[in-house]
């Protein structure tokens, strides 16, 4: 039983960790999406100015490429917007198999402390046993 118990732990602390990593993941793309838009908002400001400075030549095509800009950012939103409940569910996914875990976890400490206690019980029988009989001498001893 406690061998199963055992693996069971293990088992389930390596879902855990799998769930981590699949979160840790999903941060870190989660994470890249907002430093595109950062760096796309950081271009479209640069081409602004270009666009400002030269009237004539980068003027003409600004408005096609702050379309484009507008577009890509809006697409970028949206796999943010969709990043963020893949991970609420891995999230949730994180927390049941964590859950999970500290269930087998009681469970293994519950028979762990039972067992204490039980062998806490025999060897307290053992020197109880040990003094009943050390007794029994001395009284032997003075009646005989």
């Amino acid at each position: 039983m406690a061998a199963n118990i055992k693996s069971l732990i293990r088992l389930h602390e390596w879902n855990v960790d799998e769930k981590r990593r699949k979160l840790g993941e999903l941060l870190r793309l989660q994470a890249e999406l907002i430093n595109q838009i950062k760096r796309l908002d950081e271009e479209h400001i640069r081409e602004k100015e270009a666009a400002t400075l030269d009237p004539t030549g980068a003027g003409i095509t600004y408005p096609n490429y702050a379309h484009h800009v507008r577009q890509r950012r809006a697409n970028l939103q949206g796999s943010i917007e969709q990043m963020e409940i893949v991970i609420g569910h891995a999230r949730n996914e994180l927390q049941e198999a964590y859950q999970e875990l500290k269930k087998y976890e009681t469970v293994e400490k519950g028979r762990l402390r039972r067992y204490e206690l039980e062998q806490a019980r025999r060897e307290q029988i053992l020197l109880d046993e040990v003094a009943l009989n050390q007794h029994r001498r001395k009284v032997k001893a003075r009646a005989g």
